[in-house]
């Protein structure tokens, strides 16, 4: 067993957990504690959801984990892992929001039919600006020049059964896990613990952290669930050397840059580092949109790479 800051050796991580064991109804109680702690309501899942954007392909690798979750109210909610850095993410967020929206509006249905959709981004990267580590976005109307906040009318509330405006709009939570400085101190840091550090403490009462703790343990995987996960856990300490090491060189192509005294001497530096990190990449079999991401090379810069003798 691989054991690493990406693992600790009693519980299998989420990101694998959510992929491979959480889609069993089975399992259903663990995510539904995990949601009802962080949504602060009691989550029942009723179903977990497929479409082409969650669906595994053979060119998955360990870069995202997408689950979309129906509950007993109809919500839609989104579960996405990132553990590896990507500048527009926040897109990202608004896309998968947007296609749960249009993609589960039957036709010919008038708009008050629209489901509720809640996001939910578990990131193991410094996404953009803030020393929090969980956010928590919706969508409110103010007025410019009366400062009232638009609300919705008794009647209105009675026939969509909502409370406010912002909850027919998308709801948006972004947990920052490493930002988390592994003291407890409710039960949603609990569960950010564990997201952290693959680890649930005895003293923790989180719901649906009692089921983890037994049925997420790595002696409970079969020898190919243990295979698979071990691939997962390098395939981690892969990306994450790589990405280390690229932003090494980038910062040594860019010192190069300032000695030689020429802007064009920093863009040859960097281009090359780029360029070495990217056939690195193809060399240990990452995919195009993993390459993509981290050395922010073009599809067609790198298919080029992939044709170059080695």
């Amino acid at each position: 067993m691989i054991i690493s800051k990406y693992d600790k050796p009693t519980h299998i991580r989420f990101d694998w957990a959510i992929k491979k064991l959480l889609r069993s109804k089975a399992n259903f109680g663990i995510l539904e504690g995990f949601l009802s702690e962080l949504l602060h309501e009691d989550i029942k899942i009723m179903e977990i959801l497929e479409s082409e954007g969650n669906k595994e392909t053979k060119d998955d690798k360990f870069n995202r984990v997408d689950i979309l979750v129906k509950d007993s109210r109809e919500q839609l909610i989104i579960i996405e892992i990132q553990n590896t850095r990507e500048l527009d993410y926040f897109f990202k967020i608004l896309y998968n929001a947007s296609k749960a929206t249009s993609e589960h509006m039957k036709e010919g249905a008038s708009y008050s039919k629209v489901k509720k959709v809640i996001t939910v981004s578990v990131v193991y990267f410094d996404l953009g600006q803030g020393q929090d580590y969980v956010y928590y976005g919706d969508t409110k109307f103010d007025g410019i020049h009366y400062k009232d906040r638009l609300e919705l009318s008794a009647a209105q509330k009675q026939l969509f059964q909502r409370e406010s405006v912002s909850k027919i709009f998308p709801e948006h939570y972004i947990l920052k896990v490493n930002m988390f400085n592994d003291i407890a101190r409710d039960s949603l840091d609990e569960w950010i613990y564990f997201l952290k550090n693959s680890e649930i403490k005895d003293e923790f009462k989180a719901r649906g952290l009692a089921e983890a703790r037994e049925k997420l343990r790595t002696i409970n995987l079969s020898k190919n669930e243990l295979r698979a996960y071990q691939r997962h856990l390098e395939d981690l300490h892969m990306a994450a050397s790589l990405e280390e090491q690229f932003r090494f060189e980038q910062a040594q192509a860019r010192e190069k840059g300032v000695e030689e005294g020429r802007e064009e001497g920093r863009e040859e530096g960097r281009k090359e580092n780029t360029i070495g990190t990217a056939m690195k990449m193809l060399k240990k079999g990452f995919d195009i949109e993993t390459i993509i991401e981290i050395t922010g090379l073009k599809r067609s810069e790198i298919d080029k790479l992939g044709e170059i003798p080695h």
